[in-house]
C-alpha cells in the first residue's frame, strides 16, 4: 500500500513533459520510501523546455500526507516592439505572439492534476492572444459533421489513465496532449527564449489521442502514440497518425532526445480523403557543462541544440519539393545564484513548398471577389525555396521560482518577402472589416528587428 501511495506522489512529475509541472521532460521527487524512482535526484529545472519550479505550494494532501492533487496557475503577458510598426498592429510569422506596439495577454491557464492511487487524471484550462494563434489553423474540422471544437480551444490539456508497476513505470492514458516534437515548450516560460526557434514554431503545440509511456530503466523514457494528426482535434483519413517519442538522461546534466511522427494531414485536391502522408523527425541535446549554484558569479552555464527534418509525399506531391529541415542552437549562462539568465540563441529553417509556414497576410479579396495575391504568393509560385535565419538574445530576471521577468532582442531575415512592413499585413487601413482597395497588397519585407518585454507568473 505505501508502494502504491508514494507512486501517487512521484507520478505528479512524471505523467508527461507536456501535463504543466514538466514539459517535454520528465521530473520526479524523492520520498522516504524505498522504490525504482526513474531519474532518481535528478535536478531538471535547468533544461531548455522545462518547468524550473522546484516547490509546488498548490497542493491537497490527505489524513496520511499522501498528494491527492496539485493545482497550477500561470499568466504570462508581453509588450512586443516591432521597429516595423505595422499600422494594424499584428506580428506575423510566431506561434509565440500575434501582436506588436501594444499590450497583451498571451497566456492565462489554470490546471489540476491527480495520481491518486495510481489513477490519472488532468485538467488544464486557458485563454489568452496564443491560442488563436496556434488553433485556427485546424482544417480537420470542416470533415464531417459533429465537429464543433470550439470549446475545446478553451482545454489546454485534458487526459486520465492508470498507472501500472512495471519496472521504473508504465502510463496509458487518453485525452488532449501536449506535443511530444520538438525541444521548446508550449509554455513560453519553459523556454530559455520567449520566441520560440522557428522549427519550434512551425511544428504542433497539441495531439489529441492516446499515448503509452515506459520506463524500462532509471533513466530512459519511451512513448508510443496514437493521434488523430498533425495540431488537429480532427482526423483528415480512416488511418491515425503514429508518433514515438525517447528520451534518456545519464545523469541530470545531459538530456537527449528523438521523436518521430507520421500520418496523413490534409486535403489533396477535391479528393474526399487525402493521399498525402507527413513524415517528421527532431533530435535534441542538452547539456549543462557547469553547476555552482550557490556562486554570486557564474552558477551555470548550458547549451542545448534542436535538429528537425520532415516531408510530404503522395498523391501527386513530391517530397524534394516539401520537405522542412532546420537547427536551432541555444547558448545560456545563469548569474547570482540563478536568479539572472542570459541566453543566445541561432536557428535556421528551410521549407520549400512553404506546407509548415505561416500565412504572413491574411487571405483577401477585392470588391469582385478576387483573391488578392501577394509578394510571398508570388515568390513561392515562382519556385522559390523558403528560408529563414532568427537571432535572439534574451535576459531573465528570475528572484524565485514563480517570477520572470524578460527582455528580448530578435532579428529575423528571408530571402523572400515575409515579413510585416510598416504598411501592416491586414487592408490598406489595417482594419479587417474595410472594403479591400483592388490596388492594395500586404506590405512584407525580408528582415525584421523587434524587442519584446514580457512577465510570467507560475504557481
Amino acid at each position: 500500500m505505501k508502494k502504491r501511495l508514494f507512486i501517487c506522489k512521484v507520478f505528479i512529475a512524471l505523467i508527461l513533459s507536456h501535463a504543466g509541472f514538466s514539459t517535454r521532460a520528465q521530473e520526479v521527487k524523492k520520498d522516504s520510501v524505498k522504490t525504482k524512482i526513474p531519474f532518481e535526484n535528478y535536478d531538471l529545472t535547468w533544461i531548455n523546455g522545462q518547468n524550473r519550479q522546484s516547490d509546488f505550494p498548490l497542493t491537497l494532501k490527505d489524513k496520511s500526507g499522501q498528494t491527492i492533487l496539485t493545482g497550477v496557475a500561470l499568466v504570462d503577458g508581453y509588450f512586443n516592439y516591432n521597429f516595423a510598426r505595422p499600422k494594424d498592429n499584428t506580428q506575423t510569422i510566431s506561434a509565440s505572439m500575434g501582436r506588436s506596439n501594444e499590450f497583451s495577454l498571451n497566456q492565462a491557464s489554470i490546471g489540476i492534476e491527480s495520481n491518486y492511487k495510481n489513477v490519472i487524471g488532468r485538467l488544464w484550462l486557458q485563454t489568452g492572444s496564443m491560442l488563436h494563434i496556434v488553433q485556427e489553423t485546424d482544417g480537420s474540422v470542416t470533415r464531417g459533421r459533429n465537429t464543433g471544437t470550439g470549446n475545446l480551444k478553451l482545454i489546454r490539456e485534458a487526459a486520465a489513465g492508470y498507472h501500472f508497476d512495471v519496472n521504473y513505470g508504465l502510463n496509458v492514458e487518453m485525452g488532449i496532449f501536449m506535443s511530444y516534437i520538438g525541444l521548446e515548450s508550449y509554455v513560453l516560460q519553459e523556454n530559455w527564449s520567449y520566441q520560440r526557434s522557428m522549427v519550434c514554431d512551425f511544428t504542433p503545440f497539441y495531439f489529441q489521442g492516446a499515448r503509452l509511456q515506459y520506463f524500462p530503466t532509471k533513466n530512459f523514457k519511451t512513448e508510443l502514440w496514437i493521434l488523430n494528426g498533425w495540431q488537429t482535434y480532427n482526423s483528415w483519413s480512416k488511418n491515425p497518425g503514429l508518433g514515438s517519442s525517447n528520451y534518456y538522461r545519464p545523469n541530470d546534466n545531459i538530456q537527449l532526445a528523438a521523436n518521430f511522427y507520421y500520418g496523413t494531414d490534409s486535403k489533396s485536391g477535391t479528393n474526399t480523403l487525402s493521399k498525402v502522408k507527413r513524415f517528421h523527425h527532431d533530435d535534441s541535446m542538452v547539456y549543462r557543462y557547469y553547476k555552482n549554484k550557490a556562486a554570486k558569479g557564474l552558477s551555470q552555464a548550458a547549451f542545448s541544440i534542436n535538429n528537425h527534418y520532415g516531408f510530404q509525399s503522395g498523391d501527386g506531391v513530391k517530397a524534394k519539393n516539401n520537405y522542412m529541415t532546420g537547427s536551432a542552437l541555444s547558448s545560456r549562462l545563469w548569474f547570482a545564484q540563478n536568479k539572472i539568465g542570459w541566453t543566445v540563441r541561432g536557428d535556421f529553417v528551410s521549407n520549400p513548398g512553404a506546407y509548415l509556414a505561416f500565412n504572413p497576410a491574411a487571405t483577401v479579396s477585392d470588391n469582385n471577389g478576387n483573391v488578392v495575391l501577394n509578394d510571398y504568393d508570388n515568390a513561392l509560385a515562382a519556385g522559390n525555396n523558403l528560408k529563414i535565419t532568427q537571432l535572439t538574445s534574451t535576459l531573465d530576471y528570475m528572484p524565485n521560482d514563480f517570477m520572470t521577468f524578460r527582455l528580448e532582442y530578435g532579428y529575423r531575415k528571408s530571402n523572400v518577402p515575409y515579413f510585416a512592413g510598416p504598411g501592416g499585413t491586414t487592408s490598406q487601413t489595417g482594419f479587417s472589416n474595410d472594403s479591400i482597395d483592388p490596388t492594395w497588397k500586404p506590405d512584407l519585407r525580408k528582415q525584421e528587428n523587434r524587442l519584446t518585454l514580457a512577465v510570467n507568473f507560475r504557481l
